[in-house]
């Protein structure tokens, strides 16, 4: 089948599947299904398909009023209805002539939430964020509505989104458990407080860039991303060239070919691994020893079994391998897994076990990103068949068979979704005539290495959504990047710093708003597990802006500087009573003179404002506050929320005229 053909096909599979079709002519997108919620005191849109020059009629229970209207000649057609102040359950009717009805639809707010692989980081799965059973447990809302998108790419706008479960659900244990755990526990907070009913059309995807989200014609106005624009939409043009399962097939065998652990006649499955070096897992492989290391590592361990094991049925549990794993015991396969996110649970043949000695070989290939055996020590373990339990956490011997490096890089995908407006045309474009509230965002550190271009990109794409839903300047919140990776004892450069820097000026547009978690996050863990604490800081911004809540919802923002001598005085917004959190002294600041070296300084309130200091700065130019990775710091002010990191100074920065 031709490449081409095989594309097609495709999105005639999407298209069909995510199609409602309730035996009736009259065909709507999937964002229309039972249990949806409709954006409360609008003029909403519902629109679909229908044979060509059919008259369509709209009935709403809240009203009991009708609308019409005639598909066009390719069948397209719209109605606009109003609905109400918040409230139901209710139905729509729609026909042509045959009736098709949505039942148990809510009249409330409607939130797209968007952004990368913290956005999409769901309650259990992969993410198991903290408390997680209980939390979905407890997770009965009726009144708060879901809707999943599906991770698709395109290189032109889609009319229509594929999405899971059918369509919108109630929240509820059986479908909050793989939802965005952000997402929901921002619902969660906003419900709370005003018991509006809440829908989440949740549209993100893990690992991606910001371009990505953004449309073509937005990203055409920058020259960094034009041509890569102007190249997506010639592909569309020709089918020419060798498809890209035939190249991705040719760059495994040579990569299997070149892995020294695979080698005929010198296999790593079963070998003496005692000149090995050793690891502690679970861990990322970064943070033990491979520092930006993707390719093919071998890891071995040998376990003890008890004569009572042996023939009985036995379970092999690895937790999470970033990103695919072979895996044998005894020199024998005994499974294969693809994904970051795929638990490892393998089912022993019962003659492969001895007592004694045995062997556990894991090949564990890794094309981006973290790497390893890196899930819960918990989850790593040989389980009997009478349920006794043998840990696998611990030391490891490994060896490197193939860095990434040392060969020609993987074929560029067809659906790779780190490429310009890619994800946009796919999974914001369908949305786009849905009547929402507003958005809630988080995303930045697929963009970290090119900080400044941020500063630019991030509010282009806001304004970008803005333009293109046709909703005014509806709100748009975001998450500010965590603290992440190993602290420092000295002020240092740093492009999570600079990207905090370029969120934070983005609160400048109209109608935005930031929460800060600089406090929240884990130095091993891009995937910091406190999501409640993360949708809590969102919904208190919607709290306050848009609901009307008496709430602190931010905590010290910088807002000048003065140099009073030896000195220098800041001011803020959000100064009222500013504070360490913990009591302590205040920590994470540093002051430079002209030199641009930075000191580690002290830091004392005066009333609204904050005096900086340091015995090896005489003439300070210039302060820093949390300018690194993953800083101690610890200001904030009556509302316990901490202080966005920020810098005095407009010095370059490491990710200067990085594209």
């Amino acid at each position: 089948m031709s490449n081409f053909k095989f594309r097609l096909l495709i999105c005639v599979i999407i298209f069909i599947s995510s199609l409602q079709l309730v035996q009736a002519k009259v065909i709507l997108p999937s964002v229309f299904s039972d249990n949806m919620v409709l954006q409360q005191k609008t003029n909403a849109a519902i629109w679909g398909w229908a044979d060509a020059g059919k008259k369509i009629n709209i009935t709403t229970s809240w009203n009991s009023k009708q609308y019409s209207t005639t598909a066009d000649e390719k069948g397209n057609w719209k109605i606009k209805v109003a609905t109400p102040v918040f409230g139901g359950p209710y139905s729509l009717s729609i026909s042509d002539g045959e009736e098709l009805k949505l039942n148990n639809v809510l009249i409330g707010d409607v939130w797209i939430c968007s952004g990368q692989s913290n956005m999409e980081m769901p309650l259990a799965g992969w993410g198991r964020i903290q408390n997680y059973e209980k939390e979905i447990a407890d997770a009965n809302y009726p009144n708060i509505r879901l809707l999943q998108a599906d991770h698709i790419t395109s290189n032109t706008p889609l009319d229509n989104a594929k999405v899971q479960n059918g369509g919108w659900q109630a929240c509820s244990p059986q479908y909050i458990a793989e939802f965005s755990s952000t997402a929901y526990f921002f619902a969660r907070e906003v419900y709370n407080k005003t018991k509006i009913p809440i829908g989440l059309i949740h549209t993100s995807w893990g690992g991606t860039i910001a371009e990505a989200w953004t449309s073509g014609e937005s990203l055409k106005k920058m020259p960094d991303f034009a041509p890569a624009v102007e190249k997506i939409g010639a592909s569309t043009k020709t089918t020419s060239g060798v498809p890209y399962e035939q190249k991705l097939q040719n760059w495994m065998k040579m990569v299997a070919d070149k892995d020294l652990g695979a080698q005929s006649g010198k296999s790593w499955v079963l070998t003496d691994a005692s000149e090995w070096q050793t690891m502690k897992v679970p861990t990322l492989w970064e943070d033990a020893g491979l520092k930006d290391f993707d390719g093919i590592v071998w890891f071995t361990k040998k376990v003890s079994l008890p004569e009572s094991w042996v023939g009985k049925d036995v379970k092999l549990n690895l937790g999470l391998i970033d990103d695919n794993d072979i895996t044998y015991l005894n020199g024998t396969k005994v499974g294969e897994t693809q994904g970051y996110n795929q638990a490892r649970k393998y089912s022993i043949p019962n003659n492969l076990l001895k007592a004694g000695e045995n062997t556990i070989t894991v090949k564990v290939f890794d094309n981006a990103g973290g790497g390893g055996l890196y899930g819960d020590a918990k989850d790593m373990n040989l389980v009997s068949s009478s349920n006794e339990s043998i840990s696998l956490a611990g030391d490891w011997k490994y060896k490197v068979g193939l860095n990434f490096k040392d060969v020609e890089p993987a074929p560029a995908s067809d659906n790779n979704p780190n490429r310009p407006t890619v994800l946009y045309n796919a999974m914001i474009h369908p949305f786009l005539q849905f009547s929402i509230k507003g958005a809630i965002w988080y995303q930045g550190e697929s963009n970290a290495d090119r900080a400044y271009q941020y500063r630019e990109l991030f509010p282009t794409m806001i304004k970008d959504w803005r333009q293109k839903f046709g909703q005014g300047n509806f709100p748009f919140y975001f998450v500010q990047l965590a603290n992440f990776m190993k602290k420092e004892d000295q002020p240092v450069e740093s492009a999570w710093a600079e990207l905090r820097e370029a969120q934070l000026q983005t609160i400048s547009l109209p109608n935005t708003g930031m929460a800060t978690i600089i406090d929240i996050g884990d130095a091993k863990d891009i995937h910091p597990k406190n999501k409640q604490e993360v949708g809590r800081r969102l919904g208190l911004i919607a709290d306050a802006n848009v609901y009307g809540q008496k709430v602190i919802f931010s905590g010290p923002l910088y807002k000048a500087q003065k140099v009073e001598g030896n000195q220098i005085k800041l001011s803020f917004e959000y100064a009222d009573g500013l504070k360490s959190v913990d009591g302590n002294e205040l920590k994470g600041f540093a002051i430079a003179g002209a030199d641009k070296k930075f000191y580690w300084a002290k830091a004392t309130v005066k009333g609204n404002q904050i005096l900086v200091s340091s015995d090896q700065v005489t003439n300070p130019v210039s302060v820093r506050y949390a300018w690194e990775n993953n800083p101690e710091a610890n200001l904030t002010n009556a509302s316990n929320l901490p202080a966005s990191p920020f810098r005095t100074d407009v010095w370059e920065g490491v990710t200067f005229n990085k594209k």
